[in-house]
């Protein structure tokens, strides 16, 4: 009885079939539907019974699941069951379209486990514990589009265990601890449009490991442990839109790794170990839009390296300085070193008022020092030449600050189109030379005139100070001496590079590692070397000073008298060696964390270059001869000199006993001998 009904209702489909697309709804007898496009009708019990019975799966489309754990989520086709501790892939109805097994507990997927699942086009299976796929785990899944099998416990991947998935367009491998891949893994990928594997243990790429996937336009290998990438390994990816393969290991690049990706629109090598980049590494790279090389040191960078990249609209650096090498590109980052940005030499509004009203102090300070000095005769004329060699060159520290502020308007608001001809300019090495023989002069005589000041106040009776001739020879041999340390580096430009081009204010406080060897180890030499060793003497100095001067009145039956005196002059050693710290213990921790690889922000180096280094320059002045009293009551005489006349004469014989010329120190030495030391190096009995 079954046959013969089944006959006639063949008959009735055959008499009535349209051709090959159409439908043949209208045409199935009652209780019965059509099997989508084929010329087949099955009765209606047939239909979302969990079983293919047309073949094509069209009796199972669209319809509800029917079996699934509960209790798990159930939206038509799509079912999720999340967080439900499942242990293995459960048993559901054949029509599931979307299966999502998210944190759960499973820990392997063996032969065929998905096999009566064919209609599946989505599967989620991140955040389980798998740690085994087996080989033919995704056999017959020929629909699957998207599958994601991110933070699990994968190592190994068998060659082969994709070959079934014909639609797979993306494919998710994030968080699991690969640590190799076979060329043949992707085999049957022939659709995968996008494929991720961040964060990783990839130690290399397989040769062509791409070759079977034609469509890949987005690939992601971020956060691996690749340290090579073989030559012919992108060759395929005639359609590569992105490739992202930061924070690895890779320290060279093939020359022409590249040469195939035509259509690549954003790269991503940042925050790898690259010694250099091939001067045609992106020579093919047309339609690039976007390059990131942040936490790259490139030292062989040129301006031909970026240039063929006409549609490079993005680049990101790990220096700002590396900008101006790219000049056509629209957006740089980052935006500034801290000292210059794209528009200004000087980035910061406070720093242009700072510049010129520090240049102004120092400079002003300085010459007016050395015209006082020059009128007013001392009595210790040695010293006196000290300190107006001194000021001379602080002064140098105030011109190099008017010739940064100059530079600074010059360029304002379109330094990048300058920026490297700047820091390659002879005028920006003069400046940088300015400022290293400024700030080397003055930290020698800084330390010259504080061992005087030593020998004078510990031992006031010895014979071995200096006289005019000796100080003459030791003046001139300093200035010699910072004249070499601050023109060495023009000697040997391969060795040396371009010592004080670095930044916009042409000074080598601090670079990245890019720098060169001879420079790098020239630059720690002076910083850590020479200045650090000339404060710790000026600081050791004047502690001995201090303790030598309080242990000398303590011991006198007069110390009431001098408690004044010693707190001026604690007060005085206070405000040298406060100055000297503020100067160059800033200079000191830069130099220190760059040998282990800090990373300096911009910000602080330009305070320091403008603001913190000059403080010797603009303070010594007042230091040394603005508080002296010598030279404030000389002042006072001169001033009165022209309203009272005849009171000035009677100061002058009154105080001729008491007045003399307090030197840098205002040293003051107490004692059972009676005797003071109160000038430029003169020891004299109380009156």
């Amino acid at each position: 009885m079954f046959l013969l009904l089944h006959f006639i209702i063949l008959i009735d489909v055959k008499d009535f079939a349209l051709t090959k697309g159409s439908t043949i709804t209208s045409l199935c007898p009652k209780g019965y539907f059509p099997c989508g496009n084929l010329t087949k009708c099955l009765p209606r019990a047939f239909h979302c019974d969990g079983v293919d019975d047309c073949g094509n799966q069209a009796d199972e489309d669209s319809c509800a699941l029917n079996q699934y754990p509960q209790p798990c989520d159930c939206k038509g086709t799509e079912l999720e069951c999340v967080n439900m501790g499942l242990k293995s892939v459960p048993v559901i109805s054949s029509n599931a379209t979307l299966l999502s097994l998210k944190e759960n507990k499973i820990h392997s997927l063996p032969d065929k486990v998905f096999i009566k699942y064919t209609a599946l086009k989505q599967i989620f299976l991140q955040h389980n514990c798998i740690t085994h796929i087996s080989r033919r785990a995704f056999f017959g899944l020929h629909n699957l589009q998207i599958l994601y099998l991110s933070h699990n416990c994968i190592t190994t991947l068998r060659p082969g265990v994709f070959k079934d998935l014909h639609q797979l367009t993306w494919l998710i491998l994030d968080d699991n601890p690969i640590t190799r891949i076979s060329q043949r893994l992707f085999t049957g990928l022939k659709s995968l449009f996008f494929l991720s594997m961040v964060n990783n243990y990839l130690e290399a790429l397989p040769k062509q490991m791409c070759a079977q996937m034609p469509q890949l336009n987005w690939m992601f290998l971020p956060r691996n442990q690749i340290d090579f990438v073989p030559e012919k390994t992108f060759s395929s990816l005639k359609n590569l839109g992105e490739l992202d393969l930061s924070s690895n290991m890779i320290m060279e690049l093939p020359a022409h790794l590249f040469k195939d990706l035509k259509l690549l629109q954003k790269l991503n090598l940042s925050s790898n170990p690259l010694l250099y980049l091939h001067k045609n590494q992106f020579e093919s790279l047309k339609q690039l839009q976007s390059l990131d090389l942040e936490r790259i040191e490139i030292p062989n960078i040129n301006t031909r390296m970026f240039q063929p990249m006409t549609n490079l609209s993005h680049i990101y650096f790990k220096n700002f300085r590396y900008c101006s090498y790219a000049p056509h590109v629209r957006i740089c980052m980052p935006l500034t070193d801290g000292i210059s940005s794209f528009e200004d030499l000087l980035a910061n509004n406070i720093l242009r008022i700072f510049v010129w009203v520090i240049a102004f102090i120092t400079c002003f300070g300085n010459l007016f020092v050395i015209g006082m000095r020059s009128f007013i005769k001392a009595e210790n004329t040695t010293h006196a030449t000290s300190i107006k060699i001194l000021c001379c060159a602080d002064c140098l520290m105030g011109v190099y600050l008017f010739f940064i502020g100059f530079f600074d308007i010059k360029y304002r608001g379109q330094y990048q189109k300058y920026a490297l001809l700047w820091m390659e300019s002879l005028q920006c090495r003069l400046m940088g030379f300015l400022a290293m023989l400024s700030t080397e002069v003055s930290v020698l005589l800084l330390t010259y005139l504080t061992l005087e000041k030593f020998l004078v106040i510990v031992f006031p009776f010895s014979n071995i100070r200096p006289g005019k001739w000796q100080t003459s020879v030791i003046l001139i041999c300093i200035w010699i001496m910072g004249f070499l340390i601050a023109v060495i580096p023009f000697w040997n430009e391969d060795y040396f590079g371009n010592f004080y081009g670095k930044n916009g204010v042409c000074f080598p406080l601090y670079y990245d590692q890019t720098e060169d060897i001879g420079s790098k180890g020239y630059s720690l030499g002076i910083f850590l070397g020479v200045n650090l060793l000339a404060f710790l003497i000026i600081v050791f100095s004047y502690i001995i000073m201090f303790c030598s001067i309080k242990k000398t009145a303590l011991q006198t039956s007069e110390v009431r008298n001098h408690v004044g005196r010693e707190v001026a002059v604690a007060n005085r050693f206070f405000f040298i060696v406060f100055s000297d710290a503020i100067c160059w213990i800033p200079v000191f921790v830069i130099k220190i964390l760059s040998l282990f690889r800090v990373e300096i922000p911009g910000t602080i180096t330009s305070w320091i270059v403008i603001f913190f280094l000059p403080v010797n320059s603009a303070l010594n002045p007042i230091l040394y001869t603005l508080t002296t009293s010598f030279f404030k009551d000389k002042l006072k005489q001169l001033l009165h000199k022209h309203r009272r006349k005849s009171v000035f004469k009677t100061k002058k014989e009154s105080l001729s006993t008491s007045i003399v010329w307090t030197d840098d120190s205002s040293a003051l030495k107490l004692g059972v001998l009676n005797k003071i030391t109160l000038g430029d190096g003169i020891v004299k009995p109380f009156s």
